[in-house]
C-alpha cells in the first residue's frame, strides 16, 4: 500500500516538474521577445514589435494554462519576472507607438497587479531612452509629454507604499523612477535652453548681415 500511495506522489511530482520546466522555457522566450520588441519600438519598426508582443501574449496564457494546478510553481518568481518585462513592453508600445490607444490594467493584460506595477516601474528608464533619443535629434520640446508621462507614473506607483514582502521591490523602482525623472529633467532644460540661444543667436546673425 505504501508502495502505491509513493507512487501515486511520484506521479504528482513528475507532472508539476514537466509543467515547471516548460513554463520555464516558455517564460524565458516571453523575455527574450519582449526585449526584442522593445528594441523595435525604439527603431520605430512597430509591425515587428507588434508582432513579437501577440506572441507574447500566447505564451503567458500557455503558462497560465501549464500551471492552472499548480499555484506553488505559478508563485514561485519567473512567471512575474516575464510579466513584468510584458507589462514594461507593452506600456511603452502604447506610449510610443499608439498615442491615441489607452494603456490596459492587469486584469486586461492577465498578469498580476505586482507584477503589473513592477513592470510600471521599469518604463520611466526606456522613455528617459527615447527623451535623449530626442535630444539627439534636436527635437527636445516633443520631449516634455514624456516627460509629463514619467511624472505620472511615478505618482501612480507612490500609491503603493506597501512591505517588500508585498510588492516584492516595488519601492525601490518607485525610487529609482523619481531620480530618473529630475535628470531626465534636467536634461531636457539643458538642451531647451541650448536650442533657444543657438535660435537667438542665428536671428541676430541674420540681422547684421
Amino acid at each position: 500500500m505504501i508502495y502505491n500511495i509513493s507512487c501515486s506522489i511520484k506521479d504528482s511530482f513528475e507532472e508539476k516538474d514537466k509543467a515547471r520546466e516548460s513554463s520555464l522555457v516558455i517564460s524565458r522566450d516571453v523575455v527574450r521577445n519582449c526585449r526584442t520588441a522593445m528594441y523595435s519600438i525604439h527603431s520605430r519598426d512597430f509591425d515587428k514589435a507588434n508582432l513579437l508582443i501577440s506572441r507574447s501574449v500566447e505564451m503567458i496564457g500557455k503558462m497560465d494554462t501549464l500551471l492552472a494546478d499548480h499555484p506553488d510553481i505559478y508563485y514561485s518568481g519567473f512567471l512575474e519576472h516575464a510579466q513584468q518585462e510584458f507589462v514594461e513592453c507593452l506600456v511603452v508600445y502604447n506610449i510610443l507607438g499608439d498615442e491615441d490607444k489607452e494603456i490596459p490594467g492587469p486584469q486586461d493584460l492577465n498578469v498580476s497587479n505586482v507584477a503589473y506595477l513592477n513592470g510600471l516601474g521599469d518604463v520611466g528608464g526606456e522613455l528617459r531612452r527615447h527623451i535623449l533619443d530626442l535630444i539627439r535629434k534636436d527635437m527636445p520640446e516633443n520631449g516634455e509629454k514624456y516627460l509629463g508621462m514619467m511624472e505620472e507614473i511615478y505618482n501612480c506607483l507612490m500609491m503603493f507604499d506597501y512591505p517588500d514582502a508585498m510588492t516584492k521591490g516595488l519601492r525601490h523602482k518607485t525610487d529609482v523612477t523619481r531620480s530618473i525623472i529630475e535628470k531626465t529633467r534636467g536634461d531636457l532644460t539643458n538642451a531647451m535652453r541650448q536650442q533657444k540661444l543657438e535660435k537667438a543667436m542665428k536671428e541676430f546673425e541674420n540681422r547684421i548681415n
